[in-house]
């Protein structure tokens, strides 16, 4: 009863109050009106902090870069010989120079410049590498986006995949080499036929792991197109594995391109490329005096290889948003 009273006292005293004494009206002020929430948070920015704190991954990097940025201006500077020359000692040409103050990287069985067709045969194998590498990935990210969203084309590509994938890839790169003429289209169309199959794969599993969450169900719901489902509901979530996977290709299609050039079917000598550069440096690797011209190009693929798989593993954890702070 006690209780009772003292809560109704309470009321009475609240009753009492004056209600504009209790509450004052706010005026109305624009400027607060269209303040609101605000984030800086950057996708692209916050994936490059979370990625420059791998010192590793930016020591590869920034090697990569000067790796690159040399092969380009190599022939512009002073003093840089022509890498198909073929340089003479009297009547017989200068073959097997061992390195030294004239010639870097000594001379080739044939008496050409080996520094000269090392960056030479870089840029060679690095342009091949990049273009077959994007052409696999944009061809491989386009078709596995398609086969993963459309249901209907599920079973029609899966029984492509199924022929296609069961023929070997190195026996279809050695019959297009073999049948076109030698050169850099030839060697690039011959890598890209069926180089694409394990991105398509890929992608298509991806997809349709996220294709049915709620998110992606309601905008499907609202009519959105099949273009900007892909485009803009799928594939960013799919950002940091394709990155992945693309720098992956590259040293994969510059080791395919030294695998046909071994085989004999790369590219002719008059092209110089890394694999044309460890091809004629096996032949004479057996001569102690001769093994610098296998050293020296087999050290300059080695970097470029490390320097792909080690981007691209970081750049991959830096693009997951888990990682973001």
């Amino acid at each position: 009863m006690k209780q009772i009273k003292l809560e109704k006292s309470i009321e009475a005293q609240i009753a009492q109050y004056d209600q504009n004494m209790l509450f004052q009206q706010a005026e109305y002020d624009a400027n607060n009106a269209e303040q609101g929430g605000y984030s800086n948070y950057s996708y692209w920015r916050s994936t490059w902090r979370s990625f420059a704190k791998n010192k590793i991954a930016i020591f590869f990097l920034g090697l990569l870069g000067i790796m690159l940025l040399f092969t380009i201006i190599q022939p512009l500077l002073p003093n840089q010989k022509n890498p198909n020359e073929v340089f003479w000692v009297g009547t017989a040409p200068d073959m097997n120079h061992r390195p030294d103050s004239e010639f870097w990287f000594g001379t080739n069985s044939t008496g050409q410049d080996l520094w000269a067709r090392i960056w030479s045969g870089t840029r060679t194998s690095l342009m091949i590498g990049v273009v077959v590498g994007l052409l696999r990935a944009i061809i491989g990210i386009v078709i596995g986006a398609l086969w993963g969203y459309v249901r209907h084309a599920d079973r029609l590509l899966t029984e492509i995949y199924n022929v296609l994938h069961n023929i070997p890839n190195s026996i279809v790169m050695i019959l297009f080499t073999y049948i076109l003429s030698p050169g850099v289209g030839t060697m690039i169309f011959s890598m890209c036929v069926l180089g694409w199959l394990p991105m398509s794969r890929f992608i298509r599993n991806q997809i349709v792991i996220i294709r049915d969450r709620e998110y992606n169900l309601a905008s499907r719901c609202l009519g959105t197109p099949t273009r900007r489902m892909i485009t803009k509901n799928l594939l960013p979530y799919l950002v940091s594995v394709i990155m992945l996977r693309i720098s992956l290709a590259i040293p994969a299609a510059i080791s395919g391109e030294v695998f046909l050039t071994y085989i004999g079917l790369g590219l002719p000598v008059t092209i110089p490329s890394l694999g044309n550069l460890i091809n004629e440096g096996r032949i004479v690797m057996m001569s102690a005096s001769s093994r610098y011209q296998i050293i020296f190009p087999a050290i300059v693929l080695s970097l470029i290889t490390i320097s792909f798989y080690v981007i691209g593993n970081a750049f991959a954890d830096a693009a997951d948003p888990k990682n973001h702070v």
